[in-house]
């Protein structure tokens, strides 16, 4: 299916486009050199990262016990394997073996799996099985981070209309706070690419690619689930119109039940892989021996996973010892707060009304008497039956002007920043994961969890353009700051976000 994109004529944009890839490659190059460097320096707080036990599937070959012929460049590379990057690997090379790796969703050691079996396999005689498992990880996810930043500036240009601000945006989002994750064996990169580029497939009307792309972002991290929110947001949208303006229930019916089943879409790999947790550790099992959750009403392996080994769970964190933690994540949360409320304020209205105003007033129409664009992509189904429907009208003769159409773009303030209601399900989307970061979670990975939100970088960009360089300073401060310390600590096994 054609993506209509007018960054694909527009000689600034392709400039654009450029300097985003640019600057997405020397980040992931800078990030990786500071790695190389402070582990270099440094020694790391905890070895056990280089403990690797034989896998318990005796159906696996395990070819770290080979010889290889550079045991030095294998064993430098396998010490950035750290933290959860010691899960990813481990599931790559011998599956799911233990209950708790069921909090490591597949999609990125699958592709690990299979870019070490393929590509990078005539590496593995010189340096090891392991270490090229890592390299794959490393090169998977930074060449991924290059292409979701590329994506960002694109559904930036489509949501911002315009594209200095979705190229202050995007630069930000290359150089940001959570930059050592999407440079590690991490799902942060792949998550980006998957939920950012699904976003654009769906603004710019390749439904098949959206729903693929958002699909497979909850196939790599759980909270990719959420992005059935975007198409849920369109579909409710459509179906309005299809009532209050096309006067028409069938078609406003066929769009509910599409909708519905393109967000069950969404969830399918999500729910088929915490199925088949519950076929590896309940099906067929002695039921006294059956795990906790296997007799629950809603038998989630993941759910479990996150209360009982990681303490996951609302207020739970709320502890004096943690305050540290809260501090560590405050500037993330406060960035994401401002941009919400700044974006609320802009529209207030139309924002709690979810952009379901019926007031005329309300709404823009141009000089010709026809609807300001609408924000909400219309589907080929949609303008074929309005095709149709138009011709009928204009045989049977004219028709009285509509009243312009809710799903509108709004006009813009230039000294508030710039808000249609295509932002209202993003902030929707930031407000939960902000409530559920400092809330339920552990707190201290606020940093990355919210880091692949695109409002937070809309803001900034706005922050930089209108407020100086006070703030420019503060900004790009705390970016750095973060990516120098989070190299630091992240490579050599010390607590980090």
């Amino acid at each position: 299916m054609a993506i209509k994109s007018s960054t694909n004529n527009d000689p600034s944009r392709i400039s654009h486009t450029r300097i985003v890839v640019r600057s997405a490659i020397v980040s992931r190059l800078g990030v990786l050199t500071l790695m190389v460097i402070w582990r270099s320096i440094l020694s790391p707080y905890d070895t056990s990262a280089s403990i690797n036990p034989s896998c318990l599937s005796s159906t696996t070959t395990d070819r770290d016990e080979q010889l290889v012929l550079f045991p030095r460049i294998a064993a430098a590379i396998e010490n950035g394997i750290v933290w959860d990057s010691v899960y990813f690997v481990r599931i790559a090379q011998c599956g799911y073996e233990y209950e708790q790796t069921f909090a490591f969703l597949p999609l990125l050691p699958l592709c690990i799996s299979l870019l070490s079996r393929t590509v990078l396999l005539p590496l593995t005689p010189l340096v090891g099985h392991r270490a090229v498992l890592a390299l794959s990880g490393y090169l998977l996810n930074n060449i991924s981070f290059v292409f979701a930043a590329l994506f960002l500036y694109r559904l930036s240009v489509i949501v911002l209309k315009d594209s200095e601000a979705s190229l202050r945006a995007s630069i930000l989002f290359c150089f940001n706070p959570a930059s050592i994750f999407y440079s590690s064996i991490y799902s942060e990169s792949l998550y980006a690419l998957l939920s950012i580029g699904g976003i654009y497939f769906l603004m710019s009307g390749a439904n098949l690619l959206a729903l693929l792309s958002l699909a497979f972002s909850g196939f790599s991290r759980s909270n990719g689930v959420l992005n059935a929110g975007y198409i849920g947001f369109q579909t409710i949208h459509r179906a309005y119109d299809a009532v209050f303006l096309q006067k028409s229930a069938y078609l406003a019916i066929k769009v509910l039940i599409s909708g519905i089943l393109r967000c069950l879409f969404v969830f399918v790999p999500f729910v088929g892989f915490q199925a088949y947790g519950y076929y590896s550790f309940c099906d067929g099992n002695n039921p006294d021996k059956l795990r906790p959750w296997c007799k629950a009403r809603i038998p989630l392996v993941y759910n479990f996973i996150q209360s009982h080994y990681w303490g996951v769970g609302f207020l739970k964190y709320f502890q004096l010892k943690q305050l540290p933690n809260f501090l560590l994540a405050s500037p993330i949360l406060s960035i994401a707060i401002c941009s919400i409320i700044h974006y609320v304020k802009l529209q207030p209205e139309v924002f709690f009304s979810l952009g379901f105003q019926v007031a005329p007033k309300s709404y823009g129409v141009d000089k010709n008497n026809t609807h300001t664009s609408t924000v909400i992509q219309e589907s080929e189904e949609d303008r074929t039956l309005k095709r149709r429907k138009h011709s009928t009208k204009e045989e049977e003769g004219p028709t009285p002007t509509p009243t312009p159409i809710p799903t509108v773009l709004l006009k813009n303030d230039e000294k508030l920043g710039k808000f249609s209601i295509i932002i209202i399900p993003f902030i929707l989307h930031l407000g939960f994961m902000v409530a559920t970061a400092f809330f339920v979670m552990h707190v201290q990975v606020a940093t990355r969890f919210l880091s692949a939100s695109p409002p937070l970088y809309w803001f900034g960009a706005y922050v930089l353009a209108a407020h100086g360089k006070g703030w420019g300073y503060l900004i790009w401060g705390y970016c750095v700051a973060y990516i120098l310390i989070g190299s630091l600590l992240f490579s050599n096994f010390y607590p980090f976000t």
